[in-house]
């Protein structure tokens, strides 16, 4: 995937290499400056396991892990919030791919499944 995101994915519990189709990306928007958030880091967790570390590119997206064990992940986001310096969400993953958009401003943060 084009653009200048880094991606550690497969490292630690929850990483599978068996033709698996979870995976699991992100979309990150600064809605108080309305454009996306480059830079942002994500890491991805599973039982407190590091499982892939990324940063949004300047399109404000980034491949977070392929190849994943279905189950329970943590992804925390350290976004450009002066009150929001980290936002954690706790989600179920199945033998899909998954989307999980973050829209943040310095006086509210939202998230939801996407496509």
């Amino acid at each position: 995937m084009p653009g200048p995101y880094t991606r550690r994915s497969g490292v630690g519990r929850g990483a599978r290499d068996n033709g698996a189709v979870t995976s699991l990306s992100t979309h990150v928007l600064d809605t108080a400056a309305g454009r996306p958030a480059a830079g942002v880091r994500i890491e991805v967790t599973r039982d407190g396991d590091p499982v892939a570390v990324a940063e949004t590119d300047a399109n404000g997206r980034a491949v977070l892990a392929d190849g994943l064990e279905p189950g329970v992940y943590r992804i925390a986001f350290s976004p450009p919030s002066p009150f929001f310096t980290r936002v954690e969400l706790e989600v179920q993953l199945g033998d899909e791919h998954y989307h999980v958009p973050l829209l943040i401003s310095p006086y509210g943060c939202a998230s939801y499944r996407g496509s």
